[in-house]
């Protein structure tokens, strides 16, 4: 009789002890929350500015990231099939969200970068210069590599062609061959690349091996990684394609922001 108090006691302890504990965590979760959301934001704004070119040494804190992004970045929604902004919330706007929905994505009929579903909006980032004016535009872009889905910062001339950055801030490649879209190095090469040719026609590419001295169109592939440097290729044929931000590029290239 003893032993099977003794047992059940144990299991009475026990349950409680994980009830406790369970509460514990949930509550944990819940305090947490606004602080992950604040990181998530901090590490978004930080992306953003150094594809802007405005993330230095000096002002990578947490007060000046947050000052820098609140002067010179702008947030705006767009909707990609009309390539016109559109009123809404851009700020809390969440891309991989509404592409999860048929509500407010599509199915893409050439869905070269392999995404599977398109947010039917997203949002645009102006970024001005000391005196006001917008001096870069900073794209987002999301496409298969060898093992993961990219997701990239692009930051563009307001000509909506020459190519100011590109930042990759969330990818699962291989370290080493994959993953260095992540380089600096790698990173630089991207610089002053023009995206189309002088009838229109998207002209960026990813060449294996190296590009040849003097090809505006062409950036380094990545060696030992030619899966990846292909998905990189893709993400930037869809998304400046008609059904990525074709119409938007169409409507405000050559400075018309």
């Amino acid at each position: 009789m003893g032993n099977k108090d003794s047992f059940g006691r144990t299991l009475i302890f026990v349950l409680i002890t994980c009830l406790v504990c369970s509460v514990i965590v949930a509550g944990a979760a819940v305090g947490l929350r606004p602080l992950q959301l604040d990181n998530k934001q901090l590490y978004k704004q930080t992306k953003i500015l150094e594809a802007s070119g405005l993330l230095t040494q000096e002002n990578k804190s947490k007060e000046a990231i947050q000052s820098t992004y609140q002067k010179h970045v702008t947030a705006k929604l767009l909707d990609l099939k009309t390539g016109e902004f559109v009123e809404g919330d851009a700020v809390n706007f969440d891309q991989r969200l509404a592409a999860l929905s048929s509500d407010t994505s599509i199915k893409p009929a050439n869905d070269v970068a392999k995404i599977n579903r398109r947010a039917n909006q997203t949002v645009v980032y102006l970024v001005k210069d000391d005196a006001g004016k917008t001096d870069t535009v900073v794209l987002e872009m999301r496409g298969s590599g060898l093992w993961s889905m990219m997701y990239a910062f692009v930051g563009l001339s307001t000509d909506l062609n020459t190519v100011k950055s590109v930042i990759y801030y969330d990818q699962g490649e291989t370290p080493g061959l994959g993953g260095e879209v992540e380089n600096p190095a790698w990173k630089a090469k991207w610089v002053g690349k023009q995206l189309f040719n002088n009838n229109g026609e998207i002209a960026i590419k990813v060449v294996k091996g190296g590009a040849k001295t003097g090809d505006i169109h062409g950036v380094d592939g990545l060696s030992g990684a030619t899966l990846t440097a292909q998905g990189v290729e893709k993400t930037f044929t869809f998304w400046l394609g008609e059904e990525g931000f074709g119409p938007f590029i169409n409507k405000y290239r050559n400075g018309g922001l």
